[in-house]
């Protein structure tokens, strides 16, 4: 079995955002030579996420707008978190919904992706440099 790793680094000029990743980890799948196995795909920060789901523009406002309603940014009071002179509590639970990693499987040298679907980085706290870990293991 080999293993491969490789980090992928962003910086959203937004608070908040969606970037589709997929083609970034299928290049690193294929730079792994992998060809049966696993990729994990982690967000290295407790305010961004990583998750599957559909490239619609509309979906992923749906998503902000929604996010928003559950955890809102402002007031910043409205968090304890937030005391300790940090103005993002509400990205960390924005975090939790949409969640740390995904997995995929790979099967022929190719992702193991569903019709539609795709592999986000999901910003909630941006402007700044972070990074999401792609972890490979297989054959």
């Amino acid at each position: 079995m080999r293993s491969y790793r490789q980090e992928l680094w962003f910086e959203t000029p937004t608070r908040v955002a969606f970037v589709n990743i997929t083609a970034q980890v299928s290049a690193a799948l294929a730079d792994s030579g992998v060809r049966e196995g696993l990729v994990l795909i982690n967000a290295m920060h407790i305010t961004a996420s990583v998750f599957v789901n559909d490239d619609e523009h509309g979906l992923h406002q749906d998503f902000e707008r929604w996010l928003e309603e559950l955890a809102p940014h402002a007031p910043i009071s409205r968090y304890r978190h937030n005391l300790s002179g940090e103005d993002n509590g509400d990205a960390h639970l924005k975090r939790q919904v949409m969640g740390r990693e995904v997995v995929v499987a790979v099967t022929a040298g190719r992702l193991d992706l569903g019709p539609w679907e795709q592999i986000f980085y999901g910003e909630f706290d941006g402007r700044r440099r972070k990074r999401v870990l792609v972890k490979i293991i297989g054959d």
